[in-house]
């Protein structure tokens, strides 16, 4: 059973960091690109950056961009999330994914795998 399941969430200052885990399982994710979504209460999901099969590609949201980091340790099928400078508008569940088409993650569209999230609120 394929399984994405992410730690790390919590709550934290304004300003502060976290690093969100998000631990793949239960088949091989060699070529699959990785990524983090989040949706806010009363929001729509929105795509939060990706990372390709190799890192040599990754994208951001304009929100996030020059604060969120993301990283993946293919030996250990882990995909890091590392977020500073956080404000009460990043207070989210955020969602790890997978899927086999780098383009289709950043749409959000049919995506492959997806974990079942991981609650972080800043509070200010």
């Amino acid at each position: 059973q394929v399984q994405l399941v992410e730690s790390g969430g919590g709550l934290v200052e304004v300003g502060g960091s976290l690093r969100l885990s998000c631990a793949a399982s239960g088949r091989t994710f060699v070529n699959y690109a990785m990524g983090w979504f989040r949706q806010a209460p009363g929001k729509e999901r929105e795509f939060v950056g990706g990372i390709s099969w190799r890192s040599g590609t990754r994208n951001y949201a304009d929100s996030v961009k020059d604060r969120f980091t993301i990283s993946r340790d293919n030996a250990k099928n882990t995909v890091y999330l590392q977020m500073t400078s956080l404000t009460p508008e990043d207070t989210a569940v955020y969602y790890c994914a997978a899927d086999r088409s780098y383009r289709s993650l950043q749409l959000g569209n049919g995506i492959d795998y997806w974990g079942k999230g991981t609650l972080v609120t800043v509070s200010s």
